[in-house]
């Protein structure tokens, strides 16, 4: 059986593959979301993580939510359309939406990232 090659691909070639963080409320239709997104090539795979306790500032005071943690694979290309998506399916008034950029990861893997996101 051949093996999928996992080498890191050199960082110049995937500065395009980031991981975009966003939370749910936990009552929120993390699947339908995910779905959403994933249905409209924005992103190539979301995953929900378990239910967490986040705790946080808003409008003076500290805060505490039970909430899902999303993380969405996906090309910096697709970080606007992204961005206007959340602002319509989100329930939040400010909903997470952080960046991160992938520095290593499988050749192949970032190939599909690319592929699936593709227009």
């Amino acid at each position: 059986m051949a093996s999928e090659s996992t080498s890191p691909v050199p960082a110049g070639d995937q500065r395009d593959v980031v991981l975009l963080l966003t939370t749910l409320p936990v009552d929120a239709d993390a699947d339908a979301f995910a779905s959403a997104l994933v249905d409209e090539r924005l992103a190539a795979c979301v995953s929900v993580l378990p239910e967490m306790r986040s705790v946080y500032r808003w409008q003076g005071a500290v805060e505490r939510a039970a909430e899902r943690q999303l993380l969405v694979k996906t090309t910096r290309g697709r970080i606007t359309a992204i961005a206007a998506r959340l602002r319509t399916l989100h329930p939040y008034d400010v909903p997470e939406l952080l960046v991160v950029p992938a520095c290593d990861g499988g050749e192949a893997y970032l190939a599909w990232v690319r592929q699936c996101t593709a227009s």
